[in-house]
């Protein structure tokens, strides 16, 4: 069987596919065994298989391909019996592209939370969305709206239920399909809840209760914080868990979450205006991703993401270098770049992230005081690019609560660029024009 693929491929006047190998450069990962194969329109399933059969050959080790699924972009998963180093896996994912009903062909990379370590001091002082020098002026945005009508979705480890937050919680859906990353017994299913994501002796993040928390959390309720777009509603998409997320999960959600089908997977009853996506990881663009991105944005959903906490070039990282997103650098309480935040010309906006040396120049947010699993509600203080995108997720909530029509995400894009706060200081790299502006965004919003 093989031998015959083989010679049909030299006969065939059609280009090979692409190979994407930026995947296989991500310092976090090492060991590889899942693809994701974009399969040219009107490629039948016996040709894919025979596809998937040829690949491994020459191996040194037996090697088998199997197919796992196909994705809402129309691409397939497929996986190794084993894990490939960084040599085996372009070389697999060579024999693959080989094939001319192979449009393009790349790893399935692992995601993970965007957040820089930091003290757990508790704080309550939100200097984030304040009018002083480094906030975003939400509180002056309040005089108009408080995000009412308006939903977001939060793809990320999940939430947990905390009563500061759960008040403006919709139903989500877990996408995690792999029961090693999801701690949660199952694959898919329609519980968002995070059940921990401790992993490697690092404690449970809650990354997503704090981030979903910065966009959300209750208002007005006497008691702990207020989110930027306090009256909007969060629907949680959980893609990340132990050691992260796949990016087939990842754009699966970001599928659903923007209204869009996924097999198997019941419809979102509540499509988001807006998708706040805190992850990411290195390596340019995929076409995977920007696909995804690119169905999304054209239901008229606008994607806020990370910029990424390297402190390097954000062109080097995925999702904050894919098109049709905007990209959230972080500052610090002085209104200049917070020392870890990426750069660059990918940077779309800045936004509040925090950093160093306690609870009064972080992000603090809705939480929870379980190292593994939860246990009682708290809040959080953190810092990362992770802890900006909602700064900017929340505001672009609250310029569609006050439109009759929505504004379209470059729309948006375009009034959260024109009414920029220009930094007070200079910024050692670029990130962008200035801080984002909720009060003046959302006025400008009201006559665009």
């Amino acid at each position: 069987m093989a031998v015959a693929l083989s010679t049909a491929f030299a006969g065939s006047a059609a280009a090979a596919g692409r190979v994407d190998t930026s995947g296989l450069h991500a310092r976090d990962q090492t060991n590889f065994d899942r693809f994701i194969v974009k399969y040219r329109s009107g490629t039948s399933a016996t040709v894919l298989q025979k596809n998937l059969a040829g690949a491994g050959r020459g191996a040194a080790k037996a090697l088998s391909m199997g197919h796992l699924r196909k994705l809402a972009t129309g691409a397939d998963v497929v996986q190794a019996n084993r894990a490939l180093d960084r040599v085996e896996a372009e070389s697999v994912m060579r024999q693959i592209a080989a094939d001319p009903s192979v449009e393009y062909v790349e790893v399935d990379r692992i995601m993970k939370p965007m957040m820089t370590p930091n003290d757990t001091h508790y704080a309550q002082y939100l200097w984030g969305l304040q009018s002083g020098t480094p906030g975003i002026r939400a509180d002056q945005a309040w005089n108009s709206t408080n995000g009412a009508g308006v939903v977001v979705a939060v793809i990320d480890t999940g939430y947990t239920n905390h009563s500061d937050l759960l008040g403006n919680i919709l139903p989500g859906y877990d996408f995690i399909s792999t029961k090693s990353i999801a701690g949660d017994g199952n694959g898919r299913d329609s519980d968002a809840h995070d059940v921990g994501d401790a992993n490697l002796g690092q404690p449970s993040s809650w990354h997503g209760t704090h981030v979903a928390g910065t966009i959300a959390a209750i208002g007005n309720n006497a008691k702990g914080v207020i989110g930027v777009a306090y009256g909007a509603k969060i629907v949680p998409v959980r893609a990340l868990g132990k050691g992260g997320g796949y990016t087939s999960d990842i754009v699966d959600g970001l599928t659903w979450a923007s209204g869009g089908t996924v097999a198997g997977v019941p419809a979102n009853a509540n499509p988001a205006e807006v998708i706040n996506m805190s992850l990411g990881g290195s390596g340019a663009c995929s076409a995977t991703y920007q696909n995804a991105i690119n169905a999304a944005v054209a239901r008229g959903t606008t994607v806020v993401v990370a910029a990424g906490n390297d402190n390097a070039d954000a062109s080097g990282f995925t999702p904050a270098s894919c098109a049709n997103v905007i990209t959230g650098a972080a500052t610090k309480n002085t209104g200049t770049r917070a020392s870890y935040s990426n750069y660059g010309a990918n940077i779309d906006v800045a936004a509040p992230g925090g950093d160093s040396p306690d609870c009064t120049t972080l992000i603090v947010s809705t939480g929870n005081a379980g190292t593994a699993g939860p246990t009682t509600e708290n809040y959080k203080c953190m810092a990362g690019t992770s802890m900006a995108a909602p700064h900017v997720a929340g505001t672009v909530a609250l310029m569609q609560a006050v439109r009759s029509t929505p504004l379209t995400p470059a729309q948006v894009e375009s009034i959260l660029k024109s009414t920029l706060r220009a930094f007070p200081g200079s910024n050692d790299k670029p990130i962008g024009a200035g801080i984002i502006d909720a009060n003046a965004a959302v006025n400008a919003a009201k006559t665009y």
